[in-house]
């Protein structure tokens, strides 16, 4: 019962490039079609019980009534031949089944009408689950209509029988309907981690090999003509940074990709981000000028790999924005322990607090960032002036939780 072709007010509006952008009216997104077995398999279970509960019951009630029977069991083999399209047209293959089941029932007045309807039963749940809800009440409503027809054969126990089979059917498409929903809400969650964590490691990687760039562009440009040799040195650390950026990306694409395979075997060799590299991304900073302290202390090897990268980027990040937003600072110290149950970093420099800087402490981009890939670990993270000057961004990643 996973989905159907909907009418034009039922569809839901699409990305140009297959982005979901929301249902309208709770219908299913192109994702929750069924699929060829599943449709097969629905339909078999649903002819099963249909020959099963109904085509024995003609059988019985049949037997000495002369040319009823054979029309009555041709009807019976109608209706399971339209199960096949319940899932595409459900509440048209619903109305064909209540005709043909009345049919039956008037063919064969000792078949109890709830019986004679249950193609149609079936077909309601189906309904219930692809189609809005209003549409499949009003579908419910048709059902409960024929309900007072059980009276002509039977009792006030087949009218009963003949309300509450529709409406337990109705409620079980209900029910399937709304575990859609969950696994619909659960997939757009994901869809939207994902998205922001591809969007926070991209922007790591790209604004602080930009960030390494420029500043090494400038130096070099200031010297080109009197120190041609520290120029060099200034254009090769831009190299180096931008071979490293790019090694990252396409480490990050191929894990979107994982068809592509590896680009060569130092792709496969390639360790990626971790705490086991600051020296290296230390030495970025270092090579504008800036001086870069980076102590360790406790064990970081055996670290969860979201931790390690989380601490990574958090580190990256701290660098970047001093580089980038702290006035006259020279000197950033990088502090990263292990406490067995958590792994706390510090980044500190001697920056001046400026005005501009105090108002990025709750905003842009690289410390939102930060924060929430903290906070997915169940850890901790703040950011902002210290008292004696410079600023500093501390965090708590937990390692329990994690692991």
């Amino acid at each position: 019962m996973g989905g159907s072709t909907q009418s034009d007010d039922d569809r839901t509006g699409t990305h140009p490039e297959g982005v979901w952008t929301g249902p309208a009216h709770g219908a299913f997104e192109p994702w929750d079609a069924p699929s060829s077995r599943e449709i097969r398999v629905l339909w078999w279970s649903s002819a099963a019980l249909v020959l099963a509960v109904l085509g024995t019951s003609v059988l019985v009630a049949g037997a000495g009534r002369g040319g009823r029977l054979p029309v009555a069991e041709v009807l019976v083999l109608a209706q399971v031949g339209a199960l096949r399209w319940q899932t595409r047209a459900a509440l048209p293959v619903l109305a064909a089944h209540a005709a043909t089941g009345l049919t039956v029932w008037a063919l064969l007045p000792t078949v109890t009408l709830t019986g004679a309807l249950l193609a149609a039963q079936v077909t309601l749940c189906v309904a219930a689950a692809v189609r809005p809800p209003r549409t499949s009440a009003r579908a419910l409503v048709a059902l409960w209509a024929l309900a007072p027809l059980a009276l002509v054969t039977g009792g006030a126990a087949d009218l009963v029988l003949c309300l509450l089979a529709p409406a337990l059917a109705w409620t079980l498409g209900q029910w399937r309907r709304a575990q859609q929903e969950r696994a619909r809400a659960d997939l757009r969650r994901a869809l939207a981690e994902e998205r922001e964590r591809l969007a926070r490691e991209v922007h790591d990687v790209v604004a602080h090999t930009l960030s390494v760039m420029v500043v090494q562009a400038g130096a070099a440009d200031d010297v080109f003509t009197e120190q041609p040799a520290q120029a060099r040195q200034a254009l090769r650390a831009i190299e180096t940074g931008a071979r490293s950026a790019l090694g990252e990306l396409r480490t990050m694409l191929r894990a979107f990709r994982p068809d592509a395979g590896e680009e060569g075997p130092a792709a496969t060799r390639d360790p990626g981000p971790r705490l086991a590299r600051l020296a290296e991304l230390a030495d970025t900073v270092r090579a504008t000028g800036m001086t870069v302290h980076v102590r360790h202390e406790g064990t970081l090897d055996g670290l969860p790999a979201a931790v390690d990268l989380a601490a990574y980027r958090i580190v990256q990040e701290a660098l970047t924005n001093a580089l980038r937003h702290a006035a006259d600072a020279d000197e950033v110290s990088v502090r990263v322990t292990a406490e067995g149950d958590c792994v706390r970093v510090t980044v500190t420099d001697n920056g001046r607090t400026a005005h501009g800087r105090v108002a990025m402490t709750g905003a842009g981009r690289g410390l939102v960032g930060m924060k929430e890939r903290a906070r997915l670990l169940g850890g901790t993270l703040s950011a902002g002036p210290r008292p004696g000057g410079g600023f500093e961004v501390a965090a708590r990643l937990p390692v329990e939780r994690v692991s």
